[in-house]
């Protein structure tokens, strides 16, 4: 028996940025996309948030939302939000795209509970880098294609990881 089977909720997948309007919801977007593709929707829960409370209810931003259709990919639905304490305690896995990301939302573990379940995003990224995935907010239309590309890689792997420790099959 697969541990998903055992399970009784979907796998809980949450990534974080900043302000919720660039590098998460892309993220959100291209691994939502890759699970469809791969015929797992009903075995994840895939949402995205911020650690500051900016943006909170706007769209994501309209370069990254062109960014993500020029590769088939909408961000259409998605509104910002703030990680909260309730995200730890709700979702399996935290990606989040940079050290100061990490460092705000392991602040909300206050007990040191939930700390196992954020990572790096980039920590499945290929070509790591730096493990930052760089905020192109400031930048041109290169840094968000940048982006892009990052995040396209490292969801790809993340989602096989989940595939394979989960022991998902496709299209169920």
């Amino acid at each position: 028996m697969s541990r998903f089977t055992a399970r009784t909720t979907p796998v809980g997948v949450l990534f974080v940025c900043l302000g919720n309007i660039c590098r998460s919801p892309l993220a959100e977007g291209v691994f939502r996309h890759q699970v469809e593709k791969a015929g797992l929707s009903a075995h994840f829960r895939i949402d995205s948030a911020g650690t500051g409370a900016w943006h909170m209810g706007q769209e994501p931003d309209l370069r990254m939302r062109q960014t993500a259709l020029r590769h088939g990919i909408s961000l259409d639905g998605q509104k910002a939000r703030q990680v909260s304490e309730g995200d730890l305690k709700t979702f399996d896995h935290i990606l989040v795209m940079d050290k100061d990301n990490l460092h705000d939302v392991l602040f909300h573990d206050h007990d040191g509970q939930y700390g196992h379940k954020v990572r790096l995003l980039r920590e499945f990224d290929t070509d790591p880098g730096d493990f930052q995935v760089p905020d192109p907010y400031y930048g041109g239309e290169q840094g968000f294609e940048g982006v892009f590309q990052i995040v396209s890689r490292s969801t790809h792997v993340l989602l096989h990881r989940l595939i394979a420790e989960y022991e998902l099959d496709g299209a169920r």
